[in-house]
């Protein structure tokens, strides 16, 4: 997989991709993440990237050219599946959507600042937008790399174990049940004694049980499987 990540602020995205899982997954070559500086395809003398809102108003907008003059350079390299711009308006990412989105091949993250991009830019540009929450961030860089990690880390061969992703929360429609580690007895707090048990089918009974009762307390709004 390969993405592309455009920004006018590349340092703020430098972090998250150079430890753990998402620094291994491009060491192995499962995965190749290139951030693009829109400034780079600006061709005003200050290589600016925003400017006023036509009719008025608090904050600046980003510019319509830039963006589209980094994605038209994209697209002559490679076919993109989708041109996703991070919008706290956008469709909320949820498991399945990282799913979905980790099975395609190329994929171009699109991130606002200021008061957004310009709309010609989603009504003509974009293939999608993507929210990762009902609130609103400074930029869409932090929300890129969020979606960019749920998505990384189910490309088989990230993960050490494969199996592990699949019992993550939400993939069946529950949160994961509660976990331990040795030791088996701290301060007299004491690990439930069927996962000592070595019984396999009944330790999967009261995993899914536990993400039953823990998904009807904490998250109801899930549907529940």
């Amino acid at each position: 997989m390969r993405l592309d990540i455009l920004t006018c602020l590349p340092k703020l995205l430098e972090s998250p991709f150079s430890d753990s899982i998402l620094k291994r997954a491009q060491d192995k070559k499962l995965v190749e993440v290139v951030v693009h500086d829109l400034r780079s395809y600006s061709t005003t003398k200050h290589r600016t990237t925003d400017d006023y809102a036509f009719g008025g108003g608090a904050g600046m907008v980003m510019t319509i050219e830039p963006i589209d003059r980094c994605i038209s350079v994209l697209k002559e390299q490679r076919t993109y599946h989708e041109i996703i711009y991070m919008s706290p308006d956008g469709e909320l990412l949820n498991q399945s959507l990282a799913n979905q989105l980790s099975l395609k091949e190329n994929l171009i993250l699109l991130c606002g600042h200021y008061k957004g991009v310009d709309e010609r830019v989603r009504e003509h540009l974009i293939t999608r937008e993507v929210s990762i929450g009902d609130y609103v961030l400074s930029g869409g860089e932090l929300a890129a790399a969020v979606l960019a990690d749920s998505i990384i880390r189910l490309i088989p061969g990230v993960l050490s174990d494969e199996t592990s992703a699949l019992t993550d929360s939400f993939q069946d429609g529950l949160v994961a049940p509660p976990v331990y580690t040795r030791p088996a007895e701290y301060k007299g707090w004491k690990v439930p004694e069927v996962l000592l048990s070595g019984h396999e089918a009944k330790i999967n009974e009261w995993r899914h049980d536990q993400s039953l009762e823990r998904t009807k307390k904490r998250r109801p709004g899930l549907g529940m499987v």
